[in-house]
């Protein structure tokens, strides 16, 4: 990523729509549509009501989708329904899940 920029969904904003993000991508606020970004932080305030793709996902919030992404890590704050295809699955104690997961090469 240039400059060390990212995109920031802050915690007091509210999309209906997809996102596509071509570099990082911090959620804090909430998303009702499809989610793409290089790399996806959503915050332990964050939700998305919608499908995650991505490289790298980093999830402290809530997720109601698939997540299809090279690495996964859900932090104890998470809480995730939905399908999860993934090569790297790393989960925290506490997270709350409601998974099915698909390993890839």
């Amino acid at each position: 990523m240039a400059d060390n920029q990212k995109t920031i969904v802050r915690d007091d904003l509210k999309i209906k729509g997809n996102i596509f993000e071509k570099e990082d991508l911090q959620i804090n606020g909430e998303i009702n549509g499809n989610v793409k970004a290089e790399n996806l932080r959503l915050e332990d305030k964050g939700k998305i009501n919608g499908n995650i793709n991505s490289s790298v996902s980093e999830l402290e919030g809530t997720v109601k989708g698939d997540i299809e992404s090279s690495k996964v890590h859900i932090s104890s704050t998470g809480d995730i329904e939905g399908t999860i295809k993934q090569k790297i699955l790393s989960i925290d104690e506490g997270a709350k899940l409601k998974i099915k997961t698909e390993t890839s090469k």
